[in-house]
């Protein structure tokens, strides 16, 4: 049976930073390179001490391996569909973008937060990196400085003003 062209759904394409790409090509590079040779030898190692049966480094290499393949698979399917957008070429600073660090107070608390929108290959909460598509990220974008945004959060309604924008320089 042939599959029409049409019928084929291609995934969208994901933003990342420039500095996210290449902590993910680091990863892949070092799973390649470093890790794999290193645990398939000592796999080597345990499977030539006889019995793979009752072997617990032999088990323990084989499933390291298998995660470790798992892994490569994933980050070689996700750096081909990866966008780089880099922040500091961005032409309207005036505006919440992509690779933006913004700033807003929480109106219940009167706390300041700040908030880096980044891929969701890049999130951190504790560093206050937050992915584009979280609900916070989304209610952010296209706003200006002085704009209140309300997003319906786990604990409720969050309410932010924000007070900066700021974007990486060149």
């Amino acid at each position: 049976m042939k599959i029409c062209e049409e019928w084929v759904v291609s995934q969208p394409k994901m933003y990342i930073t420039p500095g996210g790409f290449a902590a993910l090509k680091e990863e892949f590079r070092q799973l390649l390179h470093v890790a794999r040779p290193q645990v398939t030898k000592e796999v080597s190692e345990a499977a030539a001490q006889g019995d793979r049966s009752e072997n617990a480094e032999y088990i323990y290499g084989k499933r390291r391996l298998a995660e470790i393949d798992r892994r490569l698979r994933f980050l070689g399917k996700r750096l081909d569909i990866l966008q780089v957008i880099n922040p500091a070429l961005t032409k309207d600073k005036t505006r919440v973008f992509f690779g933006a660090t913004v700033v807003a107070e929480n109106l219940d608390t009167g706390e300041p937060q700040s908030f880096e929108l980044v891929g969701a290959d890049e999130t951190d909460a504790k560093l206050g990196r937050i992915s584009i598509s979280s609900p916070v990220g989304q209610a952010l974008l296209s706003k200006r400085v002085g704009d209140v945004v309300t997003v319906l959060v786990p604990k409720g309604e969050l309410e932010l003003c924000i007070l900066s924008i700021n974007y990486p320089s060149e």
